[in-house]
């Protein structure tokens, strides 16, 4: 039995007395990471759209054939990962530190433009960059996911790595997301309402990028230093026979596994897909580049209302039924934001930014705990199957939230040629048709929504790792520990 410092004894797990160094270091790990991810979801398609003139369907293509990719790349990488003989520095930190400099590079080089390329070369030069950082990130970020699951076992200090690595996540995507849209853009023409045309400046958004891929480094370098492994590796799984097509097979018949996948797609699709429309509409819209930085205070501010208290609410509801109750009531808020569309009320960016804070409040339980609920669904497989498979899990439910990555960047690009957006109207200072502003506001509103009720579908009737069923669990699986 095992006791969270000012908690209940819990039972079946077994606190390790995680201390700040460790939750700050771990965080350190997802700070590192959206330093530079961050930018795909603020920048990038208005990147490939207003800088390299690259068309919609292009982009579409391009997400969809580097998902391909993914779909080998990824198991390829966890099972790789999980096959390895760990070195005395462990067996996933070594990872992480190894392949953060590649990283740091492929990230810049996502966002340089090349000056005196045709069309048809920057398309290439899209696809060649696109795709070596999706693999760096790969590289880092499933050993990085598997790591929380041998840091400890308790299910509080979980909880609390997950809320720490939202915590990292929400820092490091603070300069994309707050800084760079008051600094990248560039004044080019004036609406007949008076309202700024804006444009993006592609040579400060690179010096930009450059400097915080630097900065990931040693972001990535302090994450190494702080964090340790603890839970020692099954020796079983070191076997050069090891069969990862088998462990894909029995995570795919686990119910709660595949329900967290899909949730976990939508969230990750939902993300981006508002981060990326909300640069075209702040932008474009509303004409107020800068404001975009106050979505992601709405989004994040509510952390800090419910950290100190979330592992209290834990214990009172459980993690599942926090998680789907508040992405309803985000739904809820998303959908009025589309049902004042054409009124007074939708003109006014400061209202806007209201109701992103309501729906902020509710998407933070699940953005909060969603790496809670991944090692819970790793006990799960554990206690089922007798293996503990943290790198090949990760890397399954790493690739399904890319495909959410690029359900987002198709829709939204497909969506965007629908409405007709001409993203080179901007750089001469022509401003956009009514018709097509309209549209873009209903776009950002109604598509968000559709995603937040689906997941608190999938949460309230689909995932089934209950609190009741968590308890029962933690208990079989300890039994099962000791024994073996």
């Amino acid at each position: 039995m095992s006791k969270k410092s000012g908690g209940a004894p819990l039972k079946a797990t077994a606190a390790h007395g995680l201390k700040a160094k460790d939750y700050i270091g771990y965080a350190m790990g997802d700070m590192g990471g959206l330093l530079t991810f961050s930018l795909i979801g603020a920048f990038q398609n208005k990147f490939y759209t207003d800088a390299l003139g690259l068309k919609p369907e292009s982009i579409l293509l391009l997400i969809f054939i580097a998902r391909i990719w993914d779909a080998v790349n990824d198991p390829l990488w966890g099972a790789f990962i999980q096959s390895r003989k760990p070195n005395p520095k462990g067996q996933f930190r070594p990872w992480i530190l190894g392949f953060s400099i590649p990283l740091a590079v492929s990230a810049a080089l996502m966002f340089l433009k090349i000056p005196g390329l045709t069309s048809a070369q920057y398309l290439i030069f899209a696809y060649v960059t696109y795709i070596l950082y999706g693999m760096m990130y790969t590289a880092v970020n499933i050993p990085y996911g598997s790591l929380a699951s041998v840091v400890t076992d308790d299910e509080y200090e979980r909880s609390s790595l997950s809320m720490w690595r939202s915590i990292g996540a929400g820092v490091g995507g603070l300069p994309g997301t707050i800084l760079l849209p008051m600094i990248v853009f560039t004044v080019t023409g004036t609406y007949a309402n008076g309202t700024k045309i804006q444009a993006l400046d592609e040579k400060k958004l690179f010096w930009c990028v450059l400097v915080l891929a630097a900065v990931s480094v040693l972001v990535y370098y302090g994450h190494y230093k702080l964090t340790k492994e603890r839970i020692k590796p099954q020796k079983k799984l070191k076997d050069k026979n090891y069969n990862a097509a088998a462990t894909v097979r029995e995570l795919l018949r686990d119910k709660s596994f595949v329900m967290l996948c899909l949730a976990s797609m939508l969230l990750i699709a939902f993300q981006f897909y508002y981060q990326s429309t909300f640069t075209y509409l702040f932008t474009d819209f509303y004409g107020k580049p800068g404001l975009y930085s106050f979505v992601t205070i709405c989004t994040y501010l509510p952390m800090a209302i419910f950290i100190p208290v979330m592992n209290k609410l834990i214990r009172r509801f459980g993690k599942k039924e926090l998680c789907a109750a508040g992405m309803a009531f985000a739904a809820v808020s998303s959908i009025a934001l589309f049902l004042l569309r054409g009124s007074s009320l939708a003109a006014n960016p400061y209202v806007f930014l209201v109701f992103t804070f309501f729906s902020g409040l509710g998407q933070t339980f699940l953005v909060l705990e969603v790496w809670a609920l991944v090692m819970d669904v790793i006990d799960r497989h554990e206690l089922k199957t007798g293996k503990r498979e943290e790198g090949m899990t990760y890397a399954v439910f790493s690739f399904t939230r890319k495909l959410g990555q690029t359900l987002a960047g198709v829709g939204l690009n497909a969506l965007l040629a629908v409405i007709r957006y001409d993203g080179e109207l901007s750089k001469q200072g022509i401003a956009l048709g009514e018709d097509v502003l309209s549209k873009l506001y209903d776009i950002s509103t109604l598509v968000p929504a559709v995603m937040l009720a689906l997941m608190a579908g999938i949460l309230f009737f689909g995932y089934d790792l209950s609190k009741k069923k968590l308890e029962g669990m933690r208990e079989a699986l300890e039994a099962q520990r000791a024994a073996e």
